[in-house]
């Protein structure tokens, strides 16, 4: 395993010291918590999190106009309830804390006792939970994906807007079904704690509907023309979402060039001018990466003047541009 680590079992804790050196707005707490170092007061604060390798998400979103805290579990793993916790209390403010939580059963059984231990301390929080990616037909059993970036942004701009937490809970729950995400790989990622692949694919193969633990898709194709996996991919979301105006997010997952996340820019553009659709934001990066995988996901959410206000806010997060 070609990695760049000291030891397999600091590799969360030598990234978060390192995280925190980039950004003298952050602090580490608690040895896996990112939090920021101006508390909010008066104003409900956002605490999010997960697994590691998913980098920037979710310690690159603590910042202003975006999360208080995130909670960083080993890699692919989902933080304990006891350092849930602990980021609840280090940002808890009269107002309250909302968690936003991807929808992952370790995610959501952690995050829901932490949030029932915070309640028998008297604190107010409630949780939201994301559900974007389409390719799980059930839609209850969808997992949090990308689209969890357009949630940490929203929930930040109503929280600075003053919204009480009732409120903003709201707002981002009426915004949720209107956010599609699918995902698709060239090269699965290997995870540093364990020197494995998540699957293997031949070298003319493409994974369709893959997740952001390193999992293997729904099913596999002989791998295509970007304008035809833009097709194959748009396909599925729009059998998930009515839309004619969209913000669009081009996620990298970790291991592409930006300059193929900018040819696949390209043609989703042209892919929405050939269909009458029109992109109002148009996202491309890193979001919500799986370490060093190969390939990309597209979210879509439903546009209107509001959510690009809220897009549009200011964020001193580096990480969403």
């Amino acid at each position: 395993m070609k990695k760049l680590l000291k030891e397999k079992t600091s590799f969360v804790s030598d990234m978060l010291k390192g995280i925190a050196l980039t950004d003298e707005s952050h602090e580490v707490v608690a040895d896996s918590i990112i939090v920021r170092k101006d508390k909010k007061e008066g104003k409900v604060a956002l605490v999010s999190g997960g697994g590691s390798g998913h980098e920037p998400a979710h310690a690159g979103y603590v910042a202003e106009g975006m999360l208080d805290a995130a909670v960083c579990g080993e890699v692919f793993t989902s933080p304990t309830p006891d350092k849930v916790l602990e980021a609840i209390k280090a940002v808890a403010t009269d107002a309250g804390v909302l968690l936003i939580i991807k929808n992952y059963a370790g995610d959501v059984m952690n995050f829901e006792m932490a949030m029932e231990l915070a309640e028998i301390e008297g604190i107010k929080v409630d949780r939201v939970i994301v559900r974007d990616d389409v390719v799980i037909e059930n839609k209850t059993q969808r997992r949090g994906v990308a689209g969890t970036v357009i949630v940490h942004k929203v929930a930040g701009y109503y929280a600075e807007q003053g919204l009480s937490l009732e409120e903003v809970k709201e707002k981002v729950e009426a915004l949720l079904p209107n956010i599609a995400t699918i995902g698709m790989a060239i090269e699965p990622c290997m995870v540093p704690t364990t020197g494995q692949y998540g699957f293997d694919l031949a070298e003319d193969e493409m994974e369709i509907g893959i997740g952001i633990h390193g999992e293997k898709g729904i099913y596999r194709e002989k791998i295509e023309s970007i304008d035809k996996i833009i097709e194959r991919l748009m396909k599925e979301i729009e059998s998930n979402l009515a839309f004619d105006d969209a913000v669009v997010m081009v996620n990298g997952m970790g291991g592409t060039p930006l300059s193929e996340l900018s040819v696949t820019a390209h043609y989703i553009e042209e892919y929405f001018k050939a269909n009458n659709k029109k992109i109002t934001r148009l996202l491309v990066g890193n979001y919500m990466t799986a370490l060093d995988m190969q390939g990309f996901s597209i979210t879509v959410v439903k546009s209107d003047d509001t959510l690009l206000e809220a897009l549009n806010s200011e964020t001193k997060s580096k990480y969403f541009v």
